[in-house]
């Protein structure tokens, strides 16, 4: 790192750079990684950040100080700093960042988390000089800044008329940050920078004693919860080797006809291998989508009290932490009834250590979520698990997103009202539709993400990003209709997922495993560590 003191030396000298070209001084090159930055002002910056593993060399030990640098390399460098990954997006963002270039991944990481945009809906000129003036706004985006609108007049540079208007208030927080500054009076926001102009900037990053904790942190784990669904258990188990899940939830109990039976579907060698590799088991219990029953049981004190019984019984003898109660269908009269069993489910598996969550749908005021308490509940269990998705459902007859961002931040926002964020958890689809569009309504085909892919590949490219939705909305023909696809892949995601972990969530759920595209996992551990900052 650079020390405090060396900044006011090497501030002034980048401003004299920035103007007349770089400051040389003499000193030997032996202990240097790159043969050609002795004479650079920047040349400790780069060291430091080669030390960072932000910057490299450009071949034959040099680094080629006065090179200009490309709106991609910019892009990779920062992405860099901030320790996040590359993501490789399954549904490219722009078309000329084909999926085979080198910095494929790092615009699309840098995309997901807002911290890049294009030079327009489908293009990003990935090598194009970046200026100073977008070297400005993409550094302090990527520190979560969004000044205020500027004036011309608010700057205190010769050129200011001559900064984009859409630049201004980024320039001049990163002249706040002590980042960019201009020199004799001007900025030379159409100038563009230089590979030790950029180092210089971003290495600064790091003496902000806040963002160089940050960054050099582990950020603390949230819960990670996967739900089982069509898979064997060699295939669920190969899904969640590959993933961030730490916690799984697989289909083992569920009611049954008669005095309060459990059917068991234990299987041993999950078990095992869960405990092996530190995951806990959260054992899903379910009603079979069954309102008589579920009232049946909910109703009755013996086949109630029996059903908790068994259910702590197993806790218990089979080492689970905890248990997932998935109850859908249930009928408006066994609102009650349904929180009088998660509480005295609750209370009883406390006993034997484990937790109690339960999956409700957003509040819609209808009755398919009108025995939902949310505000006993959220007393009643450890965890309320707010599934994200059926915005727009199978039998819809309109068609839509089945997870908007509007929708999803709204649903979250009023469930929040009622429950504590540190007891809740957003469940987010692995999953969309393919509508054809009809007279009279519309139809739709369930996706996962991986077929999603193949079906927008297989059409003319025809789709645009909508930042209201959080999506890129995809349209194509087939066969006299039209088909749209309201697009979930990564950058859907991340958009949600950081929404909800600015609100301090206790962690995410996935429906369903194995039917998610592997840059998705990239893209939350990116987005879990990028919101920790």
């Amino acid at each position: 790192m650079i020390k405090p003191q060396k900044l006011v030396t090497l501030f002034a000298a980048f401003m004299l750079a920035a103007s007349t070209g770089p400051v040389y001084a003499a000193s030997g090159s032996s202990s240097l990684p790159f043969h050609d930055i002795s004479g650079s002002f920047a040349r400790d910056e780069i060291v430091d950040l080669v030390h960072e593993g932000v910057v490299e060399g450009t071949g034959g030990g040099a680094f080629e100080p006065r090179k200009t640098v490309t709106r991609a390399e910019f892009t990779a460098m920062t992405d860099r700093l901030l320790k996040l990954k590359e993501v490789d997006g399954d549904i490219p963002a722009f078309s000329d960042v084909p999926r085979t270039s080198w910095y494929y991944g790092w615009v699309q990481a840098g995309l997901n988390l807002g911290i890049v945009q294009g030079k327009s809906a489908s293009t990003f000129e990935p090598k194009a000089n970046i200026t100073r003036e977008e070297a400005a706004v993409l550094i302090v985006r990527a520190l979560k800044k969004e000044p205020a609108a500027v004036s011309a007049g608010q700057l205190p540079y010769q050129d200011a008329a001559s900064i984009s208007s859409w630049a201004r208030p980024y320039i001049k927080a990163a002249a706040a940050l002590g980042l960019m500054e201009g020199a004799d009076g001007k900025f030379r926001p159409k100038a563009n920078m230089t590979r030790e102009e950029t180092a210089a900037v971003l290495d600064r990053v790091l003496q902000i004693s806040s963002w160089d904790q940050a960054i050099h942190s582990t950020p603390a784990s949230s819960l990670q919860v996967g739900w089982q669904n069509g898979l064997t258990i060699s295939q669920f188990i190969a899904k969640v080797k590959a993933s961030n899940v730490n916690t799984i939830v697989p289909r083992w109990f569920f009611l049954e006809e008669g005095t309060g039976s459990l059917s068991n579907h234990v299987d041993a060698s999950l078990l095992n291998w869960a405990k092996q590799n530190h995951k806990k088991v959260w054992a899903l219990l379910g009603n079979h989508s069954d309102p008589e029953l579920t009232d049946d049981i909910l109703t009755d004190p013996a086949k109630k009290s029996s059903v908790i019984k068994q259910l702590t019984a197993y806790v218990k003898s089979y080492g689970l932490s905890g248990v997932n109660v998935d109850f859908e269908n249930v009928s408006p009269q066994d609102r009650e009834a349904l929180t009088a069993f998660v509480t005295e489910l609750d209370q009883s598996l406390r006993t034997v250590g484990g937790v109690v969550s339960i999956d409700v749908s957003p509040d819609l005021g209808t009755d398919w979520t009108e025995a939902f308490d949310y505000k006993a509940l959220g007393q009643a269990a450890d965890y309320i698990i707010l599934m994200g998705y059926d915005e727009h459902w199978g039998g819809d007859p309109i068609a839509g997103s089945v997870s908007s961002y509007a929708w999803v931040e709204s649903a979250l926002d009023k469930l929040l009202r009622s429950v504590p964020s540190s007891k809740t958890i957003l469940a987010l689809p692995f999953y969309t539709r393919d509508w054809t569009l009809k007279e009279g309504g519309a139809t739709s085909e369930e996706l996962n993400l991986a077929q999603q892919g193949v079906r927008t590949r297989s059409v003319a490219y025809n789709r645009s990003w909508d930042d209201s939705l959080g999506q890129y909305v995809f349209k194509y023909q087939k066969q006299g209709y039209t088909h749209k696809i309201w697009i979930e892949d990564s950058r859907s995601i991340t958009k949600k997922y950081v929404m909800a972990a600015d609100r301090g969530v206790a962690g995410y759920a996935f429906w369903y495993m194995g039917a998610e595209t592997p840059d998705v996992w990239t893209a939350m551990s990116n987005a879990e560590r990028y919101a920790s900052y």
